[in-house]
């Protein structure tokens, strides 16, 4: 297959936020260019665009999955869902039996064993020791197998071949954010799912220093004679021009979906829903920390997306030397180093008969950026002209 990678590179004004914190409450930070900056880590990043999968209606929910520890409690849902006949303590049994087979280890975590117990009341279920993520298709198969073998699930699954079945159910049919952000299983290496997605930790184009916000809170039931604060407290923050880059490599996303979702769509239908909602949700997703206290509801000031059969190049570089504000802010000046890097890195080290480019963006500071593709008028338009691209590639025989 060719190869084909997607680069999308966002500038991102916030006011003042704590989008992401570190141990001490503080927003995380990071050294670039010799000067303190602002930093948003891939982690919390990654965790609001899977968010925006779900709460935007990107993609349908048979083709997300669901990364938990309580992967036995779901797997017994989907079993009595299947079978409303089966008694509760039967399918979280059975459940927990099909996750082992499947590579998975469970125990039933002591604090909450103490718990039940103190409280006299029944024993909880099993969890797995780690997060596991599985794709909606894969539980459904699961329960499924779980069902199969219900007379005697333990004698069932010792079978070489009810065990590599299970295994196989856990490794086919991944949902659209495993196939992006991958799956790793320490105890289970051969169902562990690479990466299709790499994104970086957004980082301020100039220097940042954060600041601490002293507040008060009033009692509501205070009397005029009870004076002073009911409560007091600090809290950390700042406010950056950041920019922010994912690498998507479209052709490693098609291997790790396989089959689609649909016998009757063409191959590349899946792919492309899948490029779609990720470049939607890298765009309109936004980490939520602190939101309630600094209602920080921005959007990218611009976007460049660009497709190319290069590796992937981020422009990071073009913030090297930290932006200086001469007193009317950091993103025009941002916007213009972005389009003057671009243009020479593509020259240096791309290849301008294969790469597409295309710009969305916003308000007169980040003109210089229209210069680099086609610009798109909406996030809609823009998901769009690409999505049609990447299908067009991926129908292409190599050379």
């Amino acid at each position: 297959m060719n190869r084909i990678f997607l680069d999308v590179h966002a500038l991102q004004t916030v006011p003042p936020s704590n989008l992401n914190r570190d141990d001490t409450g503080a927003p995380k930070t990071a050294v670039y260019g010799g000067v303190p900056r602002a930093r948003v880590s891939s982690q919390a990043w990654k965790r609001a665009i899977r968010t925006c999968f779900r709460d935007e209606h990107l993609l349908d929910p048979a083709e997300l999955g669901v990364r938990t520890k309580k992967i036995v409690e779901l797997l017994a849902d989907r079993i009595a869902g299947l079978d409303p006949s089966t008694e509760r303590e039967d399918a979280l049994r059975l459940a927990d039996e099909t996750v082992k087979a499947a590579g998975f280890k469970t125990e039933v975590p002591k604090r909450k064993a103490d718990q039940a117990k103190k409280d006299g009341g029944a024993a909880p279920a099993p969890e797995s020791k780690y997060l596991v993520f599985l794709s909606s298709r894969q539980l459904d198969g699961l329960a499924r197998l779980a069902l199969e073998g219900a007379a005697d699930i333990t004698a069932f699954l010792k079978t070489k071949e009810n065990k590599a079945r299970a295994k196989e159910l856990a490794d086919t049919r991944h949902s659209v954010d495993i196939a992006l952000f991958g799956r790793m299983v320490a105890d289970v290496a051969d169902i562990n799912v690479d990466a299709a997605v790499q994104v970086a930790h957004a980082l301020s184009v100039h220097r940042v220093d954060n600041e601490s916000d002293y507040y008060t809170a009033v009692d509501d039931e205070n009397t005029d004679e009870e004076t002073g604060a009911g409560m007091i407290g600090t809290v950390d923050f700042n406010s950056a021009t950041l920019y922010r880059y994912a690498a998507l490599g479209v052709h490693q996303l098609a291997a790790n979906l396989g089959e689609g979702l649909r016998d009757d769509e063409p191959r590349t239908e899946p792919v492309r829903r899948a490029v779609e909602a990720f470049v939607h949700a890298f765009v309109d997703s936004l980490p939520t920390g602190k939101i309630n206290t600094f209602g920080h509801h921005t959007e990218p000031d611009a976007v460049v997306v660009k497709l190319r059969t290069t590796r992937p190049i981020s422009c990071v570089a073009a913030f090297e030397d930290p932006v200086r504000s001469d007193g009317g802010g950091h993103l025009r000046e941002a916007a213009d180093r972005l389009a003057a890097y671009a243009s020479d890195v593509e020259r240096a080290y791309g290849n301008p008969e294969t790469t597409l480019t295309w710009v969305l963006r916003v308000g007169p500071a980040t003109q210089k950026l229209a210069d680099l593709g086609t610009e798109a008028g909406t996030l809609g338009e823009l998901t769009a002209a690409v999505g049609r691209a990447v299908a067009e590639r991926l129908e292409k025989k190599p050379a």
